[in-house]
């Protein structure tokens, strides 16, 4: 009966392994197709989605360039002859500030020259340019850009002297060639007679010279 019951069992298992092989195998094909698909499809988004940021991000380039604004030109030029650190000696101890000499002009006869003091230099520099504004002039000048005739000028220590010099163009030194420069006057030679190294003085001397001029 042992050998009857073996032999049974035997071809049991015979009868069983096909069946249960036979769903195996399409599992084993469906996981080994998986990835494969999921490979394909994973391409593509990843593609995609670079190409999306690059996108962004040359639009935001574009719009950064095409939003900047052209600077506004001012309608004066501007220099700043000499900036210096005052000291204020009082009570609770010593306070500093800015002093700033500037001159203004548009190179077309206007010139001007300003002082401003303040404890922060751009504000300093605000202050002198509103000041030279208010003392502006406008210079005399020929067909030609140059003076009408000769002009001899002493103020505080400084002494200038300012004279025509056709074909010569601009010959002046320190802050008198900026104040003649800056009011577009051309074909000049200006001399500094004193000693004197303080370059406010020479620019208003240099502007005290060009109001005397006269038209011809």
């Amino acid at each position: 009966m042992s050998e009857e019951k073996q032999q049974e069992a035997t071809t049991a298992v015979a009868d069983a392994t096909p069946e249960t092989a036979a769903p195996t195998a399409p599992a084993k094909a469906a996981t080994t197709d998986a990835p494969a698909g999921d490979t394909s499809q994973r391409g593509p988004q990843r593609g995609r989605g670079g190409n999306s940021n690059n996108r962004r991000n040359n639009n935001n380039r574009r719009g950064r360039r095409g939003g900047r604004q052209e600077r506004v030109r001012q309608e004066f030029d501007q220099k700043i002859v000499s900036i210096r650190r005052v000291v204020r000696v009082m009570g609770g101890g010593r306070r500093f500030s800015f002093s700033v000499s500037m001159v203004i002009g548009d190179k077309k006869g206007k010139v001007g020259v300003g002082v401003g003091k303040a404890g922060d230099t751009q504000l300093a520099i605000e202050k002198s340019v509103r000041n030279a504004k208010k003392n502006m002039i406008v210079v005399p000048m020929t067909k030609e850009g140059s003076i009408p005739h000769d002009v001899h000028v002493k103020y505080a220590s400084s002494e200038v002297m300012v004279m025509p010099a056709p074909g010569r163009g601009l010959v002046a030194g320190s802050s008198v060639r900026t104040v003649l420069e800056l009011a577009g006057v051309k074909d000049v030679t200006a001399k500094i007679f004193s000693r004197s190294k303080n370059k406010l003085n020479n620019a208003r001397a240099a502007v005290e010279a060009l109001k005397q001029l006269k038209k011809s």
